[in-house]
């Protein structure tokens, strides 16, 4: 999230009531969770394991629960609960506006997009030429949709990201400030899910095609003329680069990145990120001929295992 005016360091320590260490004057220009950190951005970081992952990133500003060595050209705010203060600054800083209306304020719909029955967009909203939205779609605040898009019946698009810390007794949920960015030509099939960013854009890139039920999470970047079959699920943080297929009922954890060209097989779960241009299967998936190879040894162990017993047997 970008602030719409930069406010000083000063500034946010008084409203969260944090110590600082840096010069008061340093500017903070965004807000941005770890994966999608810019320069000029505050960033949180509540757990030593991401300390020095969140003090090497490119974020300039470092919000964090323990004093540590600020680095140079850094500055820091102490709080003992820096989850908490985050939220609080995206609450002041972005206040939620709700509408009660079937469509926003301060939203453009192009001329020659049709909405059908059932349609709501909510503020803030951009939606350009040619599009079609069925029954029933929903367009969260903030989302931007490009030309020729056509959005199927029942889909919800700017929900927010699913994101919580574990309290002894309770979650926290992280309150979304992002937005989610559809580009040019893309058609989105019935029923499907696309959650905004935590504090960036969930981007679904030109002359991407995605079946009915699909889900897709906070943050993730989708390239262009990607191919999603029914039931594919994808976390948070992902990126996925031009020329992706993924057939019906993938799994993708959240943070890893799907080469170009890459297609991944039906039920197949990744693991971790892979290299494009290559189909892989399984879960958890490897390179699909490979993968068919370790099936069919698999298959054999029955086998094996009585052909052992036999030799077992001679020697006696």
């Amino acid at each position: 999230m970008k602030l719409a005016v930069p406010r000083s360091l000063k500034d946010l320590a008084t409203l969260i009531g944090a110590e600082m260490e840096g010069s008061p004057d340093h500017m903070i220009k965004g807000i941005n969770e770890i994966h999608r950190v810019e320069e000029g951005d505050l960033v949180f970081v509540d757990h030593p394991k991401y300390y020095d992952k969140a003090l090497k990133s490119r974020a300039t500003t470092v919000l964090i629960n323990k004093r540590v060595d600020c680095p140079s050209g850094k500055a820091l705010l102490i709080s003992p609960d820096p989850f908490r203060d985050y939220n609080k600054l995206v609450t002041l800083l972005k206040p939620v506006e709700l509408s009660l209306k079937l469509i926003g304020e301060n939203t453009h719909i192009g001329s020659t997009t049709r909405l059908m029955s059932g349609v709501v967009i909510g503020n803030n909203v951009t939606i350009g030429e040619q599009c079609i939205l069925h029954p029933n779609v929903v367009i969260y605040n903030d989302c931007t949709i490009g030309n020729n898009v056509v959005i199927h019946a029942g889909t919800v698009i700017g929900a927010d990201a699913f994101y919580y810390k574990r309290r002894e007794n309770h979650f926290d949920k992280m309150i979304s400030c992002g937005r989610v960015i559809i580009r040019d030509d893309v058609e989105i099939g019935a029923l499907c899910t696309i959650d905004r960013g935590v504090s960036d854009d969930t981007v679904i890139g030109k002359g991407t095609k995605i079946d009915n039920h699909v889900q897709i999470g906070h943050d993730t970047q989708v390239g262009e003329m990607c191919l999603f079959a029914a039931h594919v699920g994808i976390a948070g943080a992902v990126t996925i680069e031009d020329k992706v297929t993924l057939w019906g009922q993938v799994g993708i954890p959240s943070g890893i990145v799907i080469g170009k060209g890459t297609v991944v097989l039906g039920q197949s779960g990744l693991a971790g990120s892979v290299e494009g241009n290559a189909t892989y299967f399984g879960s958890p998936a490897m390179e699909a001929r490979e993968k068919m190879k370790e099936l069919v040894m698999v298959k054999r162990i029955p086998e094996l295992m009585e052909k052992i017993s036999q030799l077992e047997k001679k020697i006696k």
